[in-house]
């Protein structure tokens, strides 16, 4: 049963996850690009938006998302190493292919 909205992916078999990491993206249109792939994933998967920040819950695994001045921070905790490098490349296109404007350099990083 998927999460009520007022809870983040990462709420949701928190315990069970072991790898974790998060992308700081420098971009104008942060808040545009949460919305976006909240929307867009929520075709699929639970997702939810509130008070600007957002959540996707994955298979495998969730990521929050959240806006920070000119910047949007994701962050994805997953099951395993495996699941988490799949939710970053998973992440990342989606957010490109959004952002097809503008080159974003988006870097993931080990979080713990």
């Amino acid at each position: 049963m998927p999460a009520p909205q007022s809870q983040g992916a990462q709420d949701q078999g928190a315990p069970n996850q072991e790898a974790s990491a998060e992308a700081r993206v420098p971009t104008a249109m942060a808040g545009r690009y949460l919305t976006q792939l909240c929307k867009h994933f929520g075709h699929r998967v639970p997702t939810g938006i509130e008070d600007g920040r957002g959540w996707i819950a994955f298979q495998g695994g969730g990521c929050t998302l959240e806006t920070d001045g000119d910047s949007l921070v994701m962050r994805i905790a997953a099951e395993d190493a495996a699941s988490l490098a799949r939710l970053e490349e998973v992440a990342a296109s989606h957010l490109q292919r959004f952002a097809f404007r503008e080159t974003l350099q988006i870097a993931w990083q080990p979080v713990g």
